[in-house]
């Protein structure tokens, strides 16, 4: 399995996927990489994301196996093994949009436990897995994956656009430390080439085509915010600078009012 260029990290999807396909026998019916590393930019600080295509819904003796399996991968001497993020997702979800975003057996980066939550269940995750997922065992992804039309992909952008928005700006979602502050910046910028092209880019694309398309004010923002993404484990427990938390709401106010329009006349699914 060579899925990616660093030897290291392709050791660690070894282990993960013939693990998971012993733990799992006929329950499971695929493994892909989506994320950064299927759009194909990524460095060290990337998360690892991945994705588990099961039959049907794991029993209590798999979830305990994959528990154990999860805890001693995390254990490995790399610091890949503390990076890996994902989900185990039954077939029928991605046959359709889930308009309830069932919660689903998912693993945090920095994390070693499963735990339920409904983060991958969203058209994004399977829009980037369907169009760029890398097979790393299994059937190739679109075969799994339904299409994910323009429309219901920028819808769900944009309420999450305007949804989180307000979180921030209520201060319901904290951004004051150094991890919080430039993902916010980032992904708002990735949510409106979203809103602009209906495809999905990496982080990097996204800022960059920001910088060149936004009003200038915001480039010196979005530099730092890119420029601050190393060591989040780090930073998440580091104040951010007051005055780019500031600049960062004033920003996503910005994208807010710059997509109001097409928010309130496509209303909320």
């Amino acid at each position: 399995m060579k899925p990616t260029s660093d030897p290291d990290l392709n050791a660690i999807l070894q282990d993960l996927v013939t693990s998971v396909q012993t733990i799992l026998g006929p329950n499971f019916v695929g493994a892909y990489l989506q994320g950064s590393f299927a759009l194909g930019e990524w460095d060290s600080h990337s998360d690892v994301d991945f994705l588990v295509v099961i039959d049907h819904p794991l029993s209590d003796a798999e979830l305990a196996a994959l528990q154990e399996m999860h805890g001693r991968i995390y254990d490995r001497p790399s610091p890949w093994a503390q990076h890996l993020e994902g989900s185990y997702f039954p077939r029928d979800l991605l046959k359709q949009e889930d308009h309830a975003r069932t919660p689903l057996y998912y693993l945090d980066n920095g994390s070693r436990e499963l735990i339920l939550s409904n983060h991958d269940n969203e058209l994004v995750v399977r829009w980037v897995t369907r169009e760029y997922g890398l097979t790393l065992a299994g059937p190739d992804a679109d075969s799994l994956v339904a299409t994910v039309p323009a429309k219901d992909l920028r819808q769900e952008v944009l309420t999450t656009m305007h949804t989180w928005g307000r979180e921030i700006l209520a201060g319901e979602y904290p951004i004051d430390n150094r991890w919080a502050q430039p993902f916010a910046v980032l992904s708002y910028c990735r949510m409106l080439h979203t809103l602009h092209t209906a495809r999905i880019t990496s982080k990097l694309a996204a800022a960059r085509w920001a910088q060149a398309t936004l009003d200038s004010r915001w480039v010196d923002l979005i530099q730092r915010a890119w420029d601050d993404r190393p060591d989040p484990s780090v930073k998440v427990r580091q104040p951010a600078d007051p005055k780019e938390v500031e600049r960062t709401l004033a920003f996503i106010e910005y994208a807010i009012s710059h997509t109001a329009g097409k928010h309130n006349s496509q209303g909320r699914r």
